[in-house]
């Protein structure tokens, strides 16, 4: 483990890095494709932290899309709704919103008619049988063949004109698409983090351009560029806990410990309280405050009971 903990994440060129906005779509779309392709590398290098720091991206998009549906909670509000639910508990609408950017970054970027159902009851969306033709629409748009941020603009135009009211599915299945087009394994919902960013205002009045209106393809290169510089250091972040994590391990004694690690790795969240067949409890809390103790884990709630932890 500590070998590849040790993996240092690529980072993207200065001059790739948004500092202002920027209306052009050739300069946009380049500054993407070189922020894509630190991404890229990062993506297929497999660190074994993968799993907390897509989940980590997930739940700053859905931070994001939470605030564009008007909902009043921010991030840690959206982790506290997801992880300290009741076990099969209903997590409630924002961990429900919570759920569907999680769901992204854990699965292939493939989704049929059963699962936009799900995905449209997670954001709170009625059903359309319009949303049936989806699917076709990603995979219309990526075999043409265009750089992947402006496939990712077309579907998110598409899937927009289908639910003029809910511009969060856009930003979702705009995610997707981008993952699709770069065949990644797993999508990192890059694009949905930038849906504030004001290097986006680049619309009349200084607003966001909304998906098919003026603008919108050079503000969806701006937010892969955005997107990927934000979760690239991100990454080096975490990769830096799970290189100290991969360091303390073998002072730790706790019997159950490496099912901790694996979750601490896999999540950007667990619990304190965390019970399994090795670790009660009472253990699971002794260790999380060991590791913290340790500066191989961060707590993440600033709470006195109900702690989570992660990298």
């Amino acid at each position: 483990m500590s070998l590849a903990s040790a993996f240092e994440p690529p980072a993207v060129p200065g001059w790739a890095v948004p500092r202002a906005q920027v209306a052009d779509l050739a300069e946009t779309a380049y500054m993407a494709g070189a922020a894509l392709t630190s991404l890229d590398n990062l993506i297929r290098a497999e660190p074994p932290w993968s799993g907390a720091w897509r989940q980590r991206v997930a739940l700053n998009a859905a931070a994001s899309a939470a605030r564009l549906l008007g909902h009043r909670e921010d991030a840690p509000a959206l982790r506290d709704a997801w992880h300290l639910r009741p076990p099969g508990a209903d997590p409630g609408p924002a961990g429900n919103l919570l759920a569907a950017w999680r769901r992204l970054a854990t699965r292939s970027p493939v989704v049929d008619a059963e699962g936009l159902r799900s995905l449209t009851n997670l954001l709170g969306l009625a059903w359309s049988d319009g949303f049936e033709r989806i699917p076709d629409l990603v995979e219309e748009a990526v075999r043409t063949a265009r750089p992947a941020p402006l496939i990712a603009a077309a579907v998110a135009r598409e899937v927009a004109a289908l639910a003029p009211h809910n511009e969060a599915l856009a930003w979702w299945c705009a995610d997707l698409a981008l993952a699709r087009a770069m065949r990644w394994p797993i999508p990192v919902p890059v694009l949905a983090t930038q849906i504030h960013a004001p290097a986006l205002r680049s619309g009349p009045c200084g607003r966001r351009p909304r998906p098919g209106g003026e603008g919108h393809a050079a503000a969806l290169c701006l937010a892969t560029a955005a997107g990927a510089v934000e979760a690239c250091r991100l990454a080096g972040e975490i990769a830096r806990r799970a290189a100290r994590l991969a360091a303390v391990t073998p002072k730790l004694r706790a019997k159950g410990a490496g099912e901790a690690i694996r979750r601490l790795l896999d999540d950007e969240a667990v619990p304190g309280a965390l019970v399994t067949a090795s670790l009660s409890r009472w253990a699971s809390r002794r260790l999380f405050e060991r590791l913290a103790a340790l500066e191989a884990v961060r707590e993440l709630s600033g709470r006195s009971t109900f702690r989570l932890y992660g990298l």
